[in-house]
């Protein structure tokens, strides 16, 4: 009898003993949930916090932008052009080297190619149909090789302060500038005016030359109507 109540107590204390042990084991695993728990929620903290941060930022950056002019980031990319230009200037003249040169050097084919259909595109030259039109060139031209010195007082737009007409007297630079552009128009001038290459293996159908320039008149504006009534006449087929 006193084995069988040992055996029972014993097995009593087994069931207590592993009841307890499964107590701390769930109490383990619902800490280590609550842990991993806090953990998320703490790196969704860090995150949501740094989304504000970064939020901030771009509200900011965007404000500034919307503070500067409509143009600035192309005002931005030509300074930091011309800095760059102005650097490779400078290098050039240290080596001792022509910078015009170096920098059609650097361009390709394809570049010159394109720079140069935009600059017939955007000024082209039509050849010459009425006067006005060449003066109205010459006029767009010269401009364009205006150079104001606004720091020594050289003002384009008059005001009440502005002196009266034939008061003004020009600078030398100015003057030399001026006479240096007519120089190079006298020689432009020259060279269109030209005489032309006589060719000996051409046909001789004129009398003198003012007939031989008012036949090429002639040939230039009527050619093609008169050309088979010519063909027909030098062969001696014409009705």
């Amino acid at each position: 009898m006193a084995t069988t109540v040992d055996t029972g107590a014993s097995e009593d204390g087994t069931m207590v003993s592993n009841t307890s042990d499964n107590l701390m084991t769930a109490e383990e695993a619902a800490a280590q949930k609550r842990e991993e728990r806090l953990r998320k929620f703490r790196e969704l903290h860090l995150k949501r916090n740094e989304a504000r941060k970064l939020n901030h930022q771009e509200v900011v950056e965007e404000d500034k932008r919307l503070k500067l002019p409509t143009n600035w980031e192309a005002k931005k990319a030509r300074l930091e052009w011309e800095l760059k230009v102005e650097e490779k200037k400078k290098e050039c003249l240290l080596k001792g080297e022509d910078y015009e040169r170096v920098k059609l050097l650097e361009v390709s084919a394809e570049d010159a190619e394109r720079f140069e259909r935009k600059r017939k595109k955007r000024n082209p030259d039509l050849g010459f149909s009425d006067y006005a039109a060449a003066q109205l060139r010459q006029y767009q031209r010269l401009t364009k090789q205006i150079k104001p010195d606004l720091e020594n007082g050289e003002d384009f737009f008059p005001t009440s302060n502005s002196l009266l007409h034939g008061t003004h007297v020009p600078s030398k630079e100015g003057v030399d500038k001026m006479v240096s552009d007519l120089e190079k128009q006298i020689q432009k001038r020259e060279k269109y005016s030209r005489r032309r290459s006589y060719n000996d293996d051409a046909d001789i159908d004129y009398i003198n030359e003012r007939n031989a320039k008012f036949n090429k008149k002639a040939e230039r504006f009527y050619g093609k109507y008169t050309a088979e009534i010519k063909q027909n006449l030098e062969r001696g087929t014409a009705v």
